[in-house]
């Protein structure tokens, strides 16, 4: 079994009014190569008549963004065309590539209905031959996504990407395996890992005993590379989100939107964007 390394707190870090805790980087850890950036928002709920989320149109170059939502809605645009509202228990993966411009904001409904909201939003890098890549963007509600039931049904798997036995995850990636976990009170789970991959494990809701040690709602576990088997066991009823990939070894140059290998490609980013190489954006 792999020993943890580490256990890092996430840091309380609001948005205006939109509670955010952000698992990576903080004070402890800078990434878990290739995972980046780890914001979790929520949960809360909305009254009636809202301002919805403030993430209007802003660019990206270098990297992809997959977000999970756990509660409420995304509306997505970007500057490649595409829109979609994506409901709770879907999932949206954009690549950003050579660069784009979005926006994630609530859809029309929420902000008048109201209601709660919890979603995760991650970065994951992009090796230096995919940076300058054609960008793209694909959302998939719930029933879009293969679950997995385990353990007598107290374990279920939403596989976002990979492969879990003989199931293919619902996007295709570059090497990346990611997945919600909910488990109920009691339930077990063992899982073998390459031992080389970097595991990202980032406990949502509740607490879970992981090679023998305890993760706590709002915690990332670190591990070692010292073994290539995960096994967990759910003290309370629990919600993980799990990844793991080869780490790719490479300079990571990031300022603002823009992850890269450089500080001169940083610089240009900022020059593309500023010529309006990202695209229009029409409101």
């Amino acid at each position: 079994m792999r020993t943890v390394k580490k256990i890092h707190q996430a840091a309380y870090s609001p948005i205006a009014d939109l509670v955010t805790y952000r698992a990576i980087p903080t004070a402890s850890v800078q990434y878990v190569d290739p995972f980046l950036f780890l914001n979790h928002h929520g949960p809360q709920v909305y009254k009636p008549n809202n301002y919805g989320l403030p993430f209007g149109p802003h660019p990206h170059r270098g990297m992809e963004t997959v977000t999970f939502i756990l509660e409420g809605d995304i509306a997505h645009k970007d500057s490649s065309g595409h829109e979609s509202v994506i409901q709770a228990g879907g999932v949206q993966w954009m690549r950003a590539g050579k660069g784009l411009i979005h926006a994630e904001v609530s859809s029309d409904e929420f902000k008048k209905q109201g209601g709660p909201l919890e979603i995760l939003q991650l970065w994951v890098n992009l090796p230096a031959r995919l940076k300058m890549s054609e960008p793209f963007y694909i959302g998939k509600q719930r029933d879009e996504i293969p679950t997995l039931e385990l353990d007598n049904g107290h374990v279920e798997v939403s596989l976002v990407s990979g492969e879990w036995k003989d199931t293919k995850g619902a996007f295709e990636s570059d090497g990346i395996f990611l997945s919600v976990i909910k488990f109920k009170a009691g339930a077990q789970l063992q899982l073998p890992i390459p031992q080389e991959h970097n595991v990202f494990f980032y406990v949502i809701i509740g607490e879970l005993l992981v090679n023998d040690t305890k993760v706590k709602a709002l915690q990332l576990a670190e591990f070692n590379h010292d073994g290539d088997e995960l096994n967990i066991n759910a003290q309370t009823d629990a919600v993980l989100l799990l990844g793991h990939a080869m780490p790719l070894n490479e300079p990571v140059v990031s300022q603002g939107p823009f992850v890269m290998n450089t500080q001169q490609e940083i610089a240009q980013a900022y020059q593309d964007y500023n010529e309006g190489k990202f695209g229009g954006w029409d409101e």
